[in-house]
């Protein structure tokens, strides 16, 4: 507020309070002019964050109508949407982290959302303990000493790089002084590839990155070739053989365990294979066996086993299910029919089918409109599966119980 000079004290004591008063306020004004220059450049920024995400964002939507809705041959697979969904979330992470290097606030916000989202990492994991110390531990006001008080605790997720290294086994002799016979020496230890190069954890590193991964072995070869150590692709593979040979009494045990099972559930999934001389691959076919009955109180361990065949014929089906007798859960897929044969070794098998895979079909039907059957029949499966949740985990007598009163009559 001005003051004319009439209202001015006359006395410099009171003259310079009002000024120190004044600078005091010009100081506040100055300060809030630039706290909310930084709100509107954070806005700004915020906006702008935004609005790149908006595009991004209409561009998944887009990608995701292509998806669901396109012409046939438009439409993309899953591991296509999957990674045009990675490029667009890159892109997202790029934004924000220009955005956060521009202003503060943005950093400050984004560090809070991650903090509240992030989670926990499983207590399994090891940790290495970093203790940042103070460049002093004494007061800065009085120079006493200091005493610990607490702590901030913040935990990171990191990564230790593949690395290689060479395990050199020594083997010492020892002879006798006295005689010429009395030589002693460990015997060598039992290997996977006698006389090779790999240890066994080596060779099952290229098996799970192989099959669990994905990673061919030429790739792998590259990245070997990358740490100096050159190991031809047709080396790995013969890796892979023994030890495909070694795991095989492994799996015919396990498939000898699900066999012995009551109940079991069977599947087959196409798996694209190379065809020397063609040029392209062919289809062939991995069958699964899998039981796991631990939410409707089994005791039997969860298990799931593979097979691979060249194709889908019932023939193959019937090789797989030799010496299992029970029920079996599949989807409907008339292969499985001559399983229900009385000359079948062991008897028939009774299959039981797939819920999931019947509605289907009526949700079809219904999503159209105007189809009031087929509504019907998608509210009784409904009930069903609301049974089925609420029995899930008693005795096989409390369930077939409850369904004789609530499941038949539907």
């Amino acid at each position: 507020m001005a003051l004319s000079m009439d209202q001015l004290p006359d006395d410099a004591e009171s003259l310079k309070a009002l000024i120190l008063a004044a600078q005091a306020d010009s100081e506040k004004m100055a300060a809030e002019r630039a706290r909310l220059a930084e709100e509107k450049d954070a806005l700004t920024a915020e906006v702008d964050r935004l609005t790149a995400q908006n595009k991004r964002l209409d561009h998944i939507l887009a990608v995701l109508r292509r998806a669901q809705f396109g012409a046939k041959s438009e439409r993309i697979s899953e591991d296509q949407l999957n990674l045009a969904l990675e490029d667009v979330e890159t892109e997202l992470g790029a934004e924000d982290g220009k955005a956060e290097a521009r202003n503060k606030t943005v950093k400050r916000e984004g560090a809070a959302n991650r903090r509240a989202n992030r989670g926990h990492l499983p207590a399994h994991l090891p940790r290495e303990q970093i203790v940042i110390e103070p460049e002093a531990t004494c007061c800065p006001n009085c120079q006493g000493t200091l005493h610990l008080i607490g702590e901030d605790i913040s935990e990171r997720l990191d990564k230790i790089p593949a690395r290689l290294r060479v395990i050199v086994t020594r083997r010492p002799k020892y002879a006798c002084r006295s005689c010429t016979d009395g030589v002693v020496q460990a015997s060598a230890p039992a290997r996977l590839i006698e006389g090779g190069l790999p240890t066994e954890t080596l060779v099952a590193d290229v098996l799970i990155s192989k099959y669990a991964d994905h990673l061919p072995l030429y790739r792998q070869s590259q990245i070997l070739a990358r740490e100096g150590v050159k190991i031809d692709r047709s080396t790995l593979a013969h890796w892979v053989g023994f030890a495909a040979a070694e795991l095989a009494p492994l799996h015919a045990h396990l498939m000898k365990l699900l066999k012995s099972s009551t109940k079991l559930f069977a599947d087959e999934t196409r798996c694209p294979v190379l065809d020397p001389g063609r040029g392209r691959t062919k289809t062939g076919y991995l069958w699964a066996l899998a039981r796991d009955d631990r939410r409707w109180g089994g005791t039997d361990p969860p298990a799931a086993a593979y097979m691979y065949a060249p194709g889908r014929g019932g023939d193959h089906a019937f090789r797989l299910l030799t010496g299992f007798s029970g029920v079996l859960q599949v989807d409907g897929y008339t292969g499985y029919d001559g399983l229900t044969v009385s000359k079948r070794v062991g008897g028939p098998l009774l299959l039981a089918f797939c819920w999931a895979h019947v509605r289907r079909r009526f949700y079809d039907i219904a999503k159209a409109g105007d189809a009031p059957i087929a509504s019907q029949a998608l509210e009784r499966i409904g009930k069903l599966y609301e049974t089925e949740a609420e029995i899930r985990g008693t005795s096989a007598a409390a369930r077939r119980q409850v369904r004789q009163i609530t499941t038949k009559p539907l």
